[in-house]
Formats: C-alpha cells, structure tokens, sequence
C-alpha cells in the first residue's frame, strides 16, 4: 500500500491594507492524516508581496480569512451582476469610498437591528455581513482580496474555475476560536488591551488545538518556538493564520471540500459552517 501523500496547506489571515505592524500573515504546513504540522510563518507588508505568494505554483489548499461573495438580498437590491466573476469585477472596478456611500445608504433605510444584508453561511459561522465596512472592515478585504486570487489564477470551489493544483477557500478562524473557547477575547491589535486574559485564551485555544479537541478531528503540530510564537502574538494574526490552516485541512479531506452541494455562488460559503 502506497504511503499516504502530505497534503500542502495555506492558512491566511489577511488585511486590506497591510503594513508592517499589521501584515497579511501566511501559515503554511502539510497534513497528514490527521496531524497537520506547521512549517512556517510569512508576512507581507504590501499587497502586491502576497499576490506574487500566491502566484507560486502547487499543490496547496488555502484557507482565507475574508469574504469570497456578498449577500445577494444586497446584490439583487442594488441592480448589481447575479453571476460572481462579473459581479466581482464590478465590486473590484469600484472606488472604497463608494462602496461605503452605497451600502450606508442600503443601511440606513432599514429598520434598527436588520440595517444589514446577511449570507447564508454567516450564521452558522457566526461571521459578520461581508457588507461591513466597519469593525471589521470586510467589505473592504473582499474588494482587496478577491482580485489577487483572480490574478493568480486561483481555483475557487463552486464560484470560479481555475488552477485545480492551487484551491482557494473561504475561511473563518472566529468560527473555531469559539468551538473552543467560547466569546472569550484571545486578541486585540491596541497594545493598551494586551491583557492577561487574553494571554490565557490564546494558551487555552493552541492547547486544544495540540491535542486535537475539535469536531475537524485534527491535532496541530508545532516545534516549542512555534508554540511560543502562536501565544506571544497579542493582535493574534499568527494564531489566526494557525486556525485557517486547520479549517484548509479539514476541507482537504472532504468530498467537495466538505461545501454544501447547493451554496449560494453569489454568496460563497465559510468552509466547515
């Protein structure tokens, strides 16, 4: 019997606009049954570093922490494209300033408590509106985001046909911090905020995570400076990048990268919601 292939694997945790102090950070590991091993931690300060990243050929999976699609109660409404490469395209040919003027306006003539258009997955992820152009931004890492993967030529599951060595899903890492730890804090990028608590939420997820205690059945491996890593990062980008690796993995041992046959492809969907 032929020993069992590594599969290659991304995790991203991503920012619209990133910088040296707040990078778009990439864990790259491998899976092997059901340990997946961290091998590296990169960051890039530019938008352009990480498009080329991506760019470099495969095998891998890669899980993305922003919003592949919008609701389409929102698309409908504005008279945008219902298929999603040309409603990318017009997203991504739009100025932020009138992404913000035009779903301001979309909320304010709803009613308090639905000002926002929601997905189908952002329930069961617990994810916020990929309208949001506010804490957190998301609408803005959409409108950054989903251009570099069409650059790179990327395949996306159920939205677009691509390089089928290099598959790129959306990933949540909220959606297994709170499997784990519930609505405790483990981050915050104000300094005046690096609490102890915190500290000890980010110890409490990497444990869990070491040992496997996740309904995706997979144990992380990490060498003692890695682990160390993850839990000193008080903003928390390292340990995000750790859990989009973890929900990459799990989608890389599912039949249709365990996605619901019939998703939204205006929408997309939250890998393991």
């Amino acid at each position: 019997m032929a020993p069992m292939q590594p599969l290659h694997l991304l995790g991203v945790d991503f920012s619209s606009r990133p910088t040296r102090r707040k990078p778009v950070v990439v864990a790259q590991g491998r899976a092997v049954g059901s340990a997946v091993k961290l091998e590296a931690l990169h960051a890039f300060d530019t938008l352009e570093g990480f498009g080329a990243f991506l760019q470099l050929p495969g095998p891998w999976v890669g899980g993305f922490d922003f919003p592949f699609g919008l609701p389409r109660e929102l698309v409908e409404h504005l008279g945008w494209p219902t298929e999603w490469l040309p409603l990318m395209r017009h997203y991504a040919a739009l100025e932020r300033a009138a992404i913000r003027d035009t779903f301001a306006a979309f909320c304010n003539a709803r009613p308090v408590g639905g000002k926002f258009a929601h997905r189908a997955t952002d329930a069961p992820a617990g994810a916020s509106s990929s309208m949001k152009w506010v804490n957190p931004p998301v609408a803005y890492m959409l409108h950054a985001g989903v251009p570099l993967l069409l650059e790179a030529g990327v395949h996306l599951p159920g939205l677009l046909d691509g390089d089928r060595t290099r598959v790129a899903l959306e990933a949540y890492p909220g959606l297994l911090a709170r499997e784990l730890i519930g609505r405790r804090s483990y981050k915050n990028d104000d300094m005046l905020k690096h609490t102890p608590e915190r500290l000890i939420a980010r110890k409490d997820i990497v444990a869990a995570l070491e040992q496997g205690r996740t309904r995706l059945n997979l144990r992380l491996k990490l060498t003692p400076a890695q682990h160390d890593a993850l839990i000193a990062d008080a903003s928390g980008d390292r340990l995000d990048a750790v859990l989009c690796l973890l929900q990459a993995a799990w989608a890389g041992s599912r039949e249709n990268w365990g996605l619901p046959a019939d998703f939204d492809p205006v929408e997309g969907w939250i890998v393991s919601a």
